[in-house]
């Protein structure tokens, strides 16, 4: 029998891979926003509302932090693209989230992925706070895949 129960899910359990490199260091993924562009059309003698027509999605970034570490991965990705290199920077980007038995619930894929901003940690004497890098990214388009739950694995 199928429950018709929601799911929620605590959103600390993920990894992310670039190029198909695990990464489990990220202490933090945020998705990109998706928004509809829309158009006003005043329809003459209708005063009630405005017409909204869909224009085009706008996709906005992704970005992904973790603690400095003597790995220079992020950073050099970034300068690939601050030196030019964007065919060479471009990546694919696929973030896993698991439930609480670290079963895979989601996962994202990103297309032909390559950073547009670098952020370095603020550096406080008075703080034992980690040092953080963030970088974040555009796409060329991703897909979200439902992982295939236990009871569509499991015979009959």
């Amino acid at each position: 029998m199928v429950s018709n129960l929601l799911e929620f899910h605590s959103g600390f359990r993920f990894t992310v891979a670039i190029d198909k490199v695990n990464y489990a260091a990220f202490s933090e993924f945020r998705l990109p926003s998706l928004q509809v562009e829309t158009m006003d059309i005043k329809e003459g003698g209708q005063n009630q509302y405005i017409h909204k027509l869909p224009v085009r999605v706008n996709v906005g970034t992704a970005s992904l932090k973790q603690g400095i570490t003597r790995d220079f991965t992020l950073l050099n990705w970034y300068l690939q693209v601050l030196k030019g290199d964007m065919a060479g920077a471009s990546r694919q980007v696929t973030v896993v989230m698991f439930d609480v038995r670290r079963i895979p619930l989601i996962v994202w894929n990103f297309r032909d992925a390559y950073p547009v901003k670098w952020s370095g940690p603020s550096l406080k004497s008075d703080t034992s706070a980690v040092a953080i890098e963030e970088i974040e990214f555009v796409h060329h388009g991703f897909e979200v895949t439902k992982a295939p739950s236990v009871s569509d694995v499991l015979p009959g």
